[in-house]
């Protein structure tokens, strides 16, 4: 009895079968599939098992943020995520040829897919997208994947109880996002096994920051707990226009020598910069407009769960998921990762 979903519910043929549905859903109806309750609603599976506190505020954070889409929908915005993308993932062609059947590919905490669909774009042709993410964003995603003409999918879940049969996943995309559930290395282990074998993980996770940094994160951080995310994102636009100030100033500083203490480096780097990098994430780009660089700084402090790790951290948690390695991408934001199943 596969299959009997009824079409105007808007899941592809494949979903179905991918996930062996055997009931026919109305809209709403719930329903138990690996042991995750779940309903269907606007063509979205939705689950209705509770979360944690954390997370419940990540869905909270995340759904605001993702609404926002004057905030991250310019040419601007997303000419610089395909271009930082394709850097650090190098070209989706490289990994997806072509071949005569099209890929799985579960994007992990899509959020609105703006990176999803950039990066992908090139291939759309060549995937079935699946959009997971735990907040209400997979709405807007919804809709942008199918202005542009994808074979998608989509499901608002914890990513950690994905309703998804192992082996089935031919490549997971996570831009991000590891690091917004309870724990990274938890998030890695619960998702490789969704990966047929030879299938690829790819994944950007924070990194560690010196000291000074990661004061002033945590600090800002806590301060945002007790905001809604209406106010944390009009309280951000005071640091917003600060990086905005010190980015048109232009300044160019030396430092003379490493400060060992405070983990800085010597040579000449921009004022806006050293802040950046060293005191305050207070994003600048000059081409973007003051609410495109608020939603960067907001996605970076208003979640509580934000957590940054080392490059050995991460290997490790590769080798127990059962990854290898292919490519590794080390910069001072972050590490990205494309890594193959054994």
């Amino acid at each position: 009895m596969k299959n009997l979903i009824n079409q105007q519910n808007n899941i592809p043929h494949w979903f179905s079968q991918l996930l062996d549905l055997r009931l026919p859903l109305n809209n709403k109806q719930t329903f138990d599939l690996n042991d995750i309750c779940l309903c269907l609603d606007n063509g979205v599976l939705r689950a209705t098992t509770v979360m944690s506190e954390n997370q419940k505020q990540t869905e909270q954070v995340f759904g605001f943020k993702w609404h926002q889409m004057d905030s991250f929908e310019s040419q601007a915005s997303q000419e610089m995520i395909q271009k930082w993308s394709n850097e650090r993932y190098i070209e989706a062609v490289k990994w997806f040829p072509l071949q005569d059947q099209p890929y799985t590919v579960l994007d992990a905490g899509c959020g609105a897919a703006f990176t999803g669909l950039q990066y992908f774009r090139p291939i759309l042709d060549r995937i079935r997208y699946i959009g997971a993410d735990i907040s209400d964003a997979v709405d807007v995603a919804k809709a942008r994947l199918q202005e542009a003409g994808a074979d998608a999918a989509f499901m608002q879940c914890d990513l950690t109880r994905l309703p998804l049969p192992h082996c089935s996943i031919d490549a997971i995309f996570s831009e991000g996002v590891l690091h917004h559930t309870d724990s990274t290395r938890g998030a890695i282990l619960s998702l490789a096994p969704l990966l047929k074998s030879g299938g690829l993980f790819m994944f950007y996770v924070y990194r560690r920051k010196g000291p000074i940094r990661e004061f002033t994160d945590d600090f800002i951080r806590d301060k945002m707990q007790s905001m809604t995310p209406e106010e944390g994102w009009r309280a951000m636009e005071s640091i917003t226009r600060l990086g905005k100030l010190l980015g048109e100033l232009d300044i160019e500083i030396n430092i003379p020598e490493r400060i060992e203490f405070l983990d800085i480096d010597a040579g000449q780097i921009n004022l806006q910069r050293f802040f950046y990098w060293h005191i305050l994430k207070c994003f600048y780009r000059s081409e973007y407009s003051l609410d495109e660089m608020n939603h960067i700084n907001f996605d970076w402090f208003a979640p509580k769960n934000a957590f940054r790790q080392s490059p050995e951290e991460v290997r490790v948690w590769c080798r127990e998921a059962g990854l290898d390695i292919l490519h590794e991408n080390v910069q001072e934001a972050g590490i990205t990762i494309v890594a193959r199943k054994g």
